[in-house]
């Protein structure tokens, strides 16, 4: 526990159970190596925590934005509460610091594989809510999706790279890009995803991820940047 007390200051709570904020900063790598750790690891947290914060989210862009159509208020969600964004808000809070990992997941870079801090930070949401109640959290998630909302909607990344590819795709080419699948790598629970972005026959991108739909979200980007380049197109 003698790291709870830096990570409580790092990130301006104080909880009453100490013990919620040390499960939601515990990987089950963790449990593995340490088979007497009295705690869980933070897996029922983040089913907890990824609720909380699709409803919060959610309440959030209703009341700000009300009378934005639901398709588009639920793509700024999926935006708001994708697996790279979360991994960086958990990035801004330093959470990578202070996780319980495994001596192999440590060593594998586990403190910044992107994964494991988006599953981190909505541990943290669970324990937070558990802890503080709805209101506390709902403060604490705001100020970081707040500044998020407004760089989603000024670079239009609600709409996700494979969307903006096809239409930009279809525009000019009449085809529809394909993606595939070229590499795994990297043990079951760590595994990493190579795809290629294909339009016709050429390939524009190649994209890396812990699954495959953030590799291919990867691969759509690079293409989209090529292919905007290769058009004359504004980004």
């Amino acid at each position: 526990m003698s790291d709870i007390p830096v990570a409580e200051a790092a990130l301006s709570l104080e909880f009453r159970n100490k013990a919620l904020l040390q499960r939601a900063l515990t990987h089950r790598s963790y449990l593995n190596e340490n088979p007497d750790y009295p705690l869980d690891d933070n897996e029922r947290l983040e089913f907890l925590g990824d609720a909380v914060l699709d409803f919060i989210t959610a309440e959030y862009l209703y009341h700000r934005f009300p009378e934005m159509a639901e398709g588009r208020l639920t793509n700024l969600r999926s935006a708001l509460v994708r697996t790279e964004r979360l991994a960086h808000f958990a990035g801004m809070l330093n959470l990578g610091e202070f996780l319980f990992l495994g001596r192999g997941e440590e060593e594998s870079g586990g403190r910044r594989r992107p994964a494991i801090l988006c599953d981190a930070f909505e541990a943290l949401i669970g324990a937070i809510y558990l802890d503080k109640g709805i209101e506390a959290t709902q403060a604490f998630v705001h100020r970081l999706i707040e500044p998020s909302l407004e760089q989603i909607l000024a670079s239009d990344a609600d709409k996700d790279a494979k969307s903006q590819l096809q239409e930009v795709a279809q525009s000019h080419y009449q085809l529809t890009p394909t993606y595939r699948t070229v590499k795994e790598q990297g043990p079951d629970h760590a595994k990493e995803f190579t795809v290629e972005a294909l339009i016709g026959d050429r390939i524009y991108g190649v994209g890396e991820g812990f699954s495959k739909q953030s590799a291919a979200q990867a691969a759509a980007q690079q293409a989209l940047e090529i292919l905007r380049k290769e058009l004359g197109l504004s980004g």
